[in-house]
């Protein structure tokens, strides 16, 4: 039977490389000269420090800007708030969205049902698998789904025909 999974999966190692390289652009940039601003990333957390909220959303547009370039989505990012660690110095952690979360699974899931089109969807972990008997129908629901759930970077994997 016909199926593929609904994910959401961010590339990490384009997201790494694209970390190194605003890290190297804060690094050579003469308005960040003598400031402690940095950025760096472990595991699924990156984190940012700068002097004042101002730096940061500069750093933050320095890493959107080499995302960009590496087409890895910025709709992966879940920016933090911004918090005080002592002087003038201020952090921010953004964390890489992996995986579907329940709520979401749930909204596809539902979604599908209610689209009256003749697959079944079942929520498997992180991704939702969707299952149908003819492939038109899983590409009209790959659609609604692009369609209906735009918030969020879901790419389709694992289709088997």
């Amino acid at each position: 039977m016909p199926s593929f999974d609904t994910v959401c999966e961010a590339n990490l190692v384009d997201v790494r490389n694209a970390v190194d390289n605003a890290a190297k652009e804060i690094s050579t940039r003469f308005d960040f000269k003598g400031t402690p601003a940095a950025i760096e990333i472990k595991d699924k957390e990156i984190t940012l420090t700068g002097n004042a909220d101002f730096q940061l959303s500069q750093i933050e547009d320095i890493l959107r800007n080499k995302l960009t370039k590496r087409s890895v989505d910025v709709r992966f990012l879940d920016v933090g708030t911004v918090q005080k660690i002592g002087g003038d110095r201020v952090r921010q952690v953004i964390k890489v969205r992996n995986g579907i979360e329940a709520d979401t699974a749930k909204k596809i899931q539902r979604l599908v049902k209610d689209s009256k089109i003749k697959v079944q969807a079942a929520i498997q972990g992180d991704a939702v698998r969707v299952t149908g008997a003819k492939r038109d129908d899983l590409q009209a629901v790959m659609a609604l789904i692009r369609k209906d759930v735009a918030d969020m970077p879901l790419s389709f994997s694992n289709f088997r025909d």
